[in-house]
């Protein structure tokens, strides 16, 4: 038969091996490059949190009935307009004074000192406990003398105020007045301590009020 031998196809037992061997290996990794891509999936889709169900469990929609605010636990009257309910609440009650050993004043006499501040506390809305603690706060400053005055500080009056010409804001005749200087006192202690019992305290701990 004619022909090259260049053109002739040879068998070679070892070219076959080593290709047969590559496609094997080819084979194995893809093997386990698909075992590999499986497990992701499995572990990516038991890491996503459950979101549990709420739809069906969720309360029905309740109707609008307006809104209402409560501005106290003590309540006389309630208003309502437009929908909105407001409570109007009690005017403030004087807190119980502290317990700080005071004792129980007297009643005091007509046309004393003391029995017009006494008529002051009361149109103040508070008790005898806060007289009682005014009754001792006063004593101890001036044994409710309207002319009592301090040589030292300059302090003058029941009250001490300091200067005395402070109570001018109450009237002109404070320098001989009680009422016009008590009247002074009471906004003195209401607006910096809030009761006499609250004044006592402090010149109990400090020796001044």
């Amino acid at each position: 038969m004619g022909g090259s031998s260049s053109e002739a196809v040879h068998y070679s037992p070892r070219r076959h091996a080593v290709r047969a061997q590559k496609q094997g290996r080819a084979r194995y990794a893809l093997s386990l490059l698909a075992v590999t891509v499986s497990f992701g999936l499995i572990a990516l889709t038991l890491a996503q949190p459950r979101m549990p169900a709420v739809a069906a469990t969720a309360d029905p929609p309740r109707p609008h009935h307006g809104q209402t605010f409560a501005l106290s636990a003590v309540t006389v009257a309630a208003v309502t307009r437009d929908g909105f309910s407001v409570t109007k609440p009690e005017p403030p009650r004087v807190a119980a004074a502290p317990r700080l050993g005071v004792p129980r004043a007297a009643a005091p006499d007509p046309g004393t000192a003391q029995a017009i501040a006494y008529g002051m506390l009361k149109a103040r809305g508070m008790g005898d406990d806060q007289y009682s603690c005014l009754v001792t706060l006063w004593n101890h400053e001036s044994h409710w003398n309207v002319y009592a005055g301090n040589p030292v500080s300059g302090a003058y009056g029941i009250p001490q105020a300091l200067p005395g010409s402070k109570m001018a804001s109450a009237g002109p005749n404070w320098q001989s007045e009680a009422a016009t200087q008590i009247t002074w006192g009471l906004g003195y202690i209401s607006g910096r301590y809030g009761t006499p019992c609250a004044a006592l305290a402090h010149w109990q701990s400090s020796n001044w009020y």
